[in-house]
């Protein structure tokens, strides 16, 4: 998908299709006004017939307008101006790029982003313009035998600000934006991918590609014998019923002074999530392939800062895995001694995920890193407590959590904050070992973050739970990308505070 900035009027756009706004009550934009003005009153006379009120969600296309240079105008309800917030704005751009998608158009020129979100500048309009379309052209055919059928037809949309002087900045909003949505692409296409062909070594081998394309980034692989050697058996201890090597997979984005502290993003990698000798039941078990989700977004994040170029040091930590049952599996009851030299009494192996994630926050440590964030498809209580709407974010460090709930709310990709309090640590209480892996049936989102807040009492750490928004199930079941925007939209702030 290509994009561009340009100013100009909009009856002088020689363009496939031309897409303007109409608010409500039957109120015209001001390129709605001009458009109007040029075809001598013919969209007000549509107006008055009741063709289209601004409704949000109507959208009105007409061919051959008089006086206009485009073939087509897609007029596209706006809802109420007053009403008009940050997601008012992005379902609008986003119905706007699904109306295109009913038509043979391959280029358009939106005006939209003349719409007045309180709050919101040019670069905020743009950017999530960029963002939202890409989203919406989005397709995972790398499987089908017939890839090219049913492409979308939409190849190339230009963006407009007001005048030549916000010209800059629309530059930079679209750069940033396709950089953003690149990360994203990235992170659903290793999501969607089957368990067959995404394993942890694939996972490595996505890193090493972002190498060779980022002389930024500097990646480094473990194998299993040198993570035993630093006594990750918490770790292996997932890894040890399947055939497929486990990897801890780190990348340094370096883009500022050797001596500033990096941000650490953790990201959960379970290719494939079996639930081990405490087996999943069979419906649905094939969305496992989806638990490592963390993982690709920590992928996708550093893409989108390295092409950016982001002044600021980032480093992603994955630990990957497979939890499948088997002769040498894990057992309940099993306890083993984790990296930091805690034990840990393994109740249920389809708690997995925070025994992964506890090794690599403690290795996460060698980085010295300013902040640590961990991203993780972890707990089903997650979804049942939030659902696909919102994040789960707990964290030991308030600055961090507020800067992360902030950056969703700039993004659209939203989290909301749980308690992490020490009432929950008792849930986790074990005779035999200093704690188990599991805490019941209550809170249990809360008390997964309080198992991994034992290896994070020296970080600045926050925990990011994304099982119920990392990926969408059902007939269009597929992976969201999420949280890739809120966590780069956390660090473009950082950049700005420097």
């Amino acid at each position: 998908m290509e994009f561009s900035i340009k100013s100009g009027n909009p009856e002088k756009q020689r363009t496939a299709c031309l897409i303007i706004g109409i608010t409500e009550p039957r109120r015209l934009t001001a390129a709605a006004k001009a458009i109007d003005n040029i075809s001598k009153k013919h969209i007000s006379s549509l107006l008055r017939r009741g063709d289209i009120v601004g409704k949000a969600g109507q959208s009105l296309l007409l061919h051959n307008v008089p006086g206009t240079l485009a073939d087509r105008v897609l007029l596209i309800g706006c809802g109420r101006e007053r009403e008009l917030d940050e997601k008012q704005y992005r379902n609008i751009i986003n119905h706007s790029i699904t109306q295109l998608g009913q038509t043979s158009v391959v280029e358009a020129v939106s005006y939209l982003s003349e719409l007045n979100v309180k709050g919101r500048d040019h670069y905020w309009k743009i950017r999530q313009a960029v963002e939202i379309t890409s989203h919406n052209l989005y397709e995972f055919k790398e499987f089908k035998s017939n890839k090219k059928a049913a492409q979308k037809s939409l190849r190339k949309m230009t963006l407009t600000v007001p005048s030549r002087r916000e010209l800059p900045t629309g530059e930079r909003a679209i750069n940033h934006g396709r950089a953003i949505s690149n990360g994203i692409k990235l992170t659903r296409d290793l999501a969607n991918r089957p368990s067959n062909v995404c394993t942890p070594s694939h996972l490595a081998t996505q890193a090493q590609h972002l190498a060779k394309l980022f002389r930024s980034i500097k990646v480094k692989v473990l194998d299993e014998s040198s993570m035993k050697k630093l006594g990750m058996n918490s770790l292996l201890s997932v890894t040890q019923g399947s055939r497929e090597p486990a990897k801890l997979i780190t990348l340094e984005y370096k883009g500022n002074k050797k001596n500033i502290k990096p941000i650490v993003l953790v990201g959960k990698g379970v290719t494939f999530d079996t639930g081990g000798i405490s087996i999943k039941p069979a419906n649905a078990m094939d969305e496992m392939k989806y638990d490592m989700c963390g993982a690709a977004s920590v992928l996708g994040t550093l893409s989108a800062i390295a092409e950016m170029g982001l002044p600021i040091n980032v480093t992603g930590v994955i630990p990957a895995v497979e939890n499948m049952p088997g002769g040498n599996a894990t057992n309940p009851g099993d306890i083993f001694t984790s990296m930091s030299g805690q034990t840990i009494e393994v109740l249920n192996t389809d708690a997995e995920g925070r025994l992964i994630l506890c090794d690599a926050l403690t290795y996460s440590e060698k980085f010295n890193p300013a902040v640590v964030i961990d991203i993780a498809t972890l707990t089903g209580a997650c979804v049942i407590a939030l659902g696909k709407h919102a994040t789960g974010l707990l964290s030991n460090h308030n600055p961090l959590a507020k800067d992360l709930i902030n950056a969703g709310q700039t993004s659209g990709d939203r989290a909301w904050q749980l308690p992490l309090w020490d009432d929950y640590e008792k849930q986790l209480d074990s005779p035999f070992a200093d704690m188990a892996n599991i805490g019941g049936r209550e809170a249990g989102t809360i008390t997964a973050a309080c198992f991994l807040s034992k290896f994070t009492k020296k970080l600045n750490w926050a925990h990011l739970d994304i099982a119920g928004t990392a990926w969408s199930s059902g007939k269009n079941k597929g992976a969201t990308g999420r949280p890739v925007s809120l966590l780069t939209q956390y660090i473009l702030d950082k950049c700005k505070t420097h």
